[in-house]
């Protein structure tokens, strides 16, 4: 009886090793490629594109001084300074890192009222990113750079559209500027906003906010959601719109996991070829040892809980002319280099704060991708999201309250938007939405 058990178990054993020998003739350039988190199915994949990811990860991960295991599975690398990616740009190739600190934008001087102070004010916590819960952190002299893996970059439509925006893609004031009918255009192509953004064409060298961040479900691994500041210049109907974005997203394609991230972008070309998110490409010279742009923040803020949020501070350099980003009160993260733009090598022109998610419309439905905390902005204080303390930098690097701002929702039954403004939080705007639901089908 046994031994009829071992042959049949033989028989089976030979077959599926025919199977998989003809297999392996029938494919003998592809690779298997296992998933992570499940965003990235099992699939096939060339050796000859494989060779060329990981020919760009090398060129992207740079060698580590130091490498650290953060408790969520992403990797940090320590890598010396003069060694990052963004010293790699055809533009910057004689340039030297910026060592004299810049000068910080003189900051507006409040209005002492006899009022109660705001008791959500004792409710709001400041936060740090996973990588540092074990005490570690990079040596001086390197900064830390989220180390991107042949995964990311499947997830990816392809290995150019890795770390980029689509092209397609419009910053949502700046649509309203170049079409009337700009709800259409912006909802077309995928993108929705609830946002506030500077009304008049005027010199801007900065922006800050502080941004409440908060765990918005992703419905399709290929949608985003985003809270952050937009920096502007150039034409809005052309190819040549600059831009230098910083804040928070959940974006599994990116990343893989469903976290909120600090996270940076900019391009000089209206996203059509410059530019990336965070350290995938060169251009944005960080300077700072403590801070990885790109891994998770930690933590976040819940519902009718502790609140959470992080400064973001941008700004020109009134000497040197390059663009600086300020984390928490007032640590420098880097800059992006005056060298990287045309119309931003000047001024800004308009500067944009608010949240953007991706509509894919799975289904043929509305997304049901959250923005913000996923209420909407009439839940107030403890349940949707916020932005608080919008200031604008002027030509004498001095920060001052947004006064005249509007505010723009393509689909107030799915994302929307109250602003208003207190002693305390200054302009300030609640934002946000569920996506689908009976309200927003």
């Amino acid at each position: 009886m046994g031994s009829t058990h071992q042959k049949g178990f033989s028989s089976i054993s030979s077959s599926v090793l025919a199977i998989f020998l003809l297999l392996l003739a029938i494919l003998p350039q592809a690779v298997a490629i296992p998933t992570s988190l499940n965003y990235t199915k099992y699939r096939q994949v060339s050796s000859l594109r494989l060779a060329r990811i990981n020919k760009h990860l090398d060129k992207i991960n740079k060698p580590p001084v130091l490498t650290i295991q953060s408790p969520d599975g992403d990797i940090i690398d320590c890598v010396h300074k003069r060694k990052q990616p963004a010293l790699d740009h055809p533009l910057l190739k004689n340039h030297k890192i910026q060592r004299v600190p810049p000068e910080m934008p003189k900051a507006m001087r409040m209005v002492k009222t006899d009022s109660v102070r705001d008791n959500r004010n004792s409710s709001i916590k400041g936060i740090s990113q996973m990588w540092h819960q074990k005490g570690q952190r990079c040596p001086k002299g390197t900064v830390p750079i989220r180390r991107s893996t042949v995964h990311d970059v499947l997830r990816a439509k392809s290995l150019y559209d890795f770390g980029k925006k689509q092209n397609k893609y419009m910053p949502a004031a700046a649509a309203t500027h170049r079409r009337a009918d700009a709800p259409d255009v912006v909802s077309g192509n995928g993108h929705e906003h609830a946002i506030a953004f500077t009304t008049r064409s005027e010199e801007v060298y900065g922006a800050k906010a502080t941004i409440n961040v908060w765990d918005p479900s992703i419905e399709v691994v290929n949608e985003f959601s985003l809270s952050q500041i937009w920096v502007l210049s150039g034409s809005f109907d052309g190819s040549d719109l600059n831009s230098i974005e910083a804040g928070w997203q959940v974006s599994p394609e990116l990343y893989g996991d469903s976290r909120p991230r600090l996270f940076t972008y900019w391009t000089s070309d209206a996203y059509q070829a410059t530019g990336c998110y965070n350290l995938l490409c060169s251009g944005f010279v960080q300077t700072n040892s403590k801070i990885a742009i790109g891994a998770a923040i930690s933590p976040v803020s819940s519902i009718g809980g502790s609140q959470y949020d992080v400064t973001i501070l941008i700004w020109k350099d009134p000497k040197l002319g390059n663009w600086w980003m300020g984390f928490g009160d007032s640590t420098l993260v880097g800059y992006w280099p005056t060298e990287l733009f045309t119309h931003l090598a000047d001024r800004a022109t308009m500067v944009e704060w608010g949240g953007e998610v991706v509509n894919s419309r799975p289904n043929d439905e509305h997304t049901s991708t959250q923005m913000g905390s996923g209420h909407f902005a009439e839940d107030g204080f403890g349940k949707a999201s916020y932005f608080r303390n919008l200031e604008v930098v002027d030509l004498d690097n001095s920060l001052s309250s947004v006064q005249d701002i509007s505010t723009l929702a393509e689909n107030t039954n799915c994302y929307n938007i109250k602003s208003s403004y207190n002693n305390e939080w200054g302009t300030h705007f609640y934002y946000g939405g569920s996506g689908r639901s009976p309200r927003c089908p």
